[in-house]
């Protein structure tokens, strides 16, 4: 049986026989050059990071042209430390599994060090603050998605730990940023150092919500008297701390059972992923496709690791704004949500499953070349067409990535503005447009308001994919059964009329009463879903 730590990697050939890749280069240098000269610390040891910046590093540290690793804080769920950190030396198993049936498997070691971000833990605080001290560190990386972010409850009111924080100060923080925060408060008072506070959350403009939340708390703490007053001058200026924005695009799903089966017949011990009190499902393996994007605002006061000798491209905040548009508004997030919402109403539980239905291939490439194109925001470093030809042709039909509609389908009122309205707006603004001529957005806008009804194409009940908004969405079209006549304009108004859902008013806008004549359609009868996409499609 093969162990995944160090002792275990150590027995080379019966890895390699298995055609697992293992690190090439010095972990035992990597680890005492990185706890002497820490560079680069990370914030969320998820699957993103795990698949992605940190296979990056690796190949660094193997080409020699970095020497230190990675450094993992955990703030949020620290049982994944406990339980797949600790265990297994940090190391992590990436499975890239191709479009074209060829599965890389890779043990990455970069990430020589975890910690907990608890500022109850005595001992991995104390180490975190002696991080941020040092002279030599030049990142702090985040992927703790867009809500590790927020200082507000849904209701605009501060949240309980973060209004706690406010008033206590930075000795002994409970909230994420908080934290955060009070560990940047440390490297000013050890000399005002400069620091990049990197966001690698797929969220539009990232790094301005991670300063505005940092912001918030230098000005709370230093109008309450518990920093020094320059803390909030040190966090606002660009010389010295900066928020770089960035792009990130690689689909990393949670672990899949036919992997997990795949690497128990290669002999490899506890493949069983865990799901930890809080709900985390993890592995000591994670499953990821081959594609990946990584685009940063080139904004380091303190240098940067050589992440553009592989691959990572470094610009200026306008064009990483340009490429996020670009992948969020036309070329891959409207075309998966498109998926997301049709793949629950027609039974699909695999994303590249749905790529096999005509209608919804369909779909998602009228969205794409008819409807988006024309508006797209061209980035220049990258190809917008040649972006939406990979995701069509190699990244959505890959039969190796296990992603599901259900798992697309989460927090979709919350991503609508960004996917769809984005594109209605540049409608209204072109001189030679005109947003009427829309068919398929507003079919997918539509598809939503069907979705919520919770009740399939062949009549049957399914889950709805949560959202923070379902609650509320769902009491407007609760009366709403399949077969039932409209007009629907009573139901619906609250929904296409939202500005806060969609970026405008869909009536205003001159496409609500479109909508509403989609979902009349939609709901006319069982199978409705699909006669409906065949009568617009072909």
């Amino acid at each position: 049986m093969l162990r995944l730590n160090y002792d275990g990697i150590l027995n080379y050939e019966a890895w390699t026989e298995r055609n697992i890749k293992l690190p090439q280069f010095n972990i035992n240098e990597a680890i005492k050059n990185t706890k002497e000269n820490p560079t680069w610390i990370h914030f969320g040891a998820g699957n993103i990071f795990r698949s992605f910046p940190a296979l990056l590093q690796q190949k660094l540290l193997e080409q020699g042209k970095e020497h230190t690793g990675i450094i993992v804080a955990e703030g949020y769920d620290y049982e994944i430390i406990d339980k797949m950190n600790k265990p297994h030396d940090n190391l992590s198993l990436l499975v890239t599994l191709k479009a074209d049936g060829q599965i890389e498997k890779t043990v990455v070691a970069s990430v020589v060090e975890a910690l907990k971000a608890d500022s109850q833990n005595e001992k991995d605080f104390e180490r975190l603050k002696e991080i941020f001290k040092a002279d030599s560190l030049q990142m702090v990386s985040f992927t703790i998605t867009e809500k590790g972010y927020s200082i507000n409850d849904k209701n605009g009111n501060l949240i309980t730990d973060v209004e706690d924080d406010f008033i206590s100060g930075p000795n002994y923080p409970k909230s994420y940023i908080g934290k955060i925060s009070a560990l940047c408060y440390e490297r000013y008072l050890s000399g005002k150092k400069p620091i990049a506070l990197v966001s690698m959350d797929n969220c539009s403009h990232n790094g301005t919500k991670l300063y505005n939340a940092i912001n918030s708390f230098a000005k709370a703490w230093t109008k309450n008297k518990l920093v020094e007053e320059g803390f909030y001058n040190y966090i606002n200026d660009k010389g010295l701390v900066s928020f770089p924005w960035s792009m990130i695009d690689k689909i990393t799903p949670r672990p899949d059972d036919n992997v997990k089966e795949s690497l128990i017949q290669d002999g490899i011990e506890n493949v069983d992923p865990i799901i930890t009190t809080k709900n985390t499902y993890a592995a000591l393996f994670t499953n990821a496709e081959e594609s990946e994007y990584l685009v940063i605002e080139d904004a380091f006061p303190n240098g940067r690791p050589k992440l553009d000798e592989v691959g990572v491209k470094f610009t200026d905040r306008a064009t990483v704004d340009r490429v996020e548009k670009m992948k969020v508004c036309t070329c891959l997030n409207p075309l998966h949500t498109a998926l997301a919402i049709y793949g629950c109403l027609l039974s699909h539980t695999k994303i590249y499953q749905e790529m096999n239905d005509k209608e919804l291939r369909l779909l998602i490439e009228n969205i794409g070349y008819k409807e988006g194109l024309p508006v797209v925001v061209d980035p220049e470093i990258i190809k917008p067409k040649d972006f939406i030809d990979e995701v069509l042709n190699v990244r959505l039909p890959n039969p190796f990535m296990p992603d599901t509609p259900q798992r697309i389908a989460t927090d979709t009122s919350q991503k609508l503005g960004i996917r769809f309205g984005e594109t209605i707006k540049s409608y209204i603004k072109h001189d030679s447009l005109n947003v009427k001529d829309l068919t398929f957005i507003p079919l997918v806008i539509a598809g939503w308001c069907r979705y919520l009804l919770g009740i399939n194409d062949e009549g049957k009940e399914f889950i709805l994919s949560s959202d923070p908004m379902l609650e509320t969405l769902r009491e407007y079209v609760k009366d709403i059964k399949i077969g039932d006549k409209g007009p629907f304009s009573k139901e619906l108004h609250p929904i296409l009329s939202n500005e806060n859902t969609f970026g405008i008013n869909l009536y205003e806008a001159g496409i609500g009463e479109m909508i509403e004549s989609y979902f009349e359609e939609l709901v006319r009868c069982n199978g409705a879903v699909r006669i409906t996409l065949i009568k617009y499609l072909n």
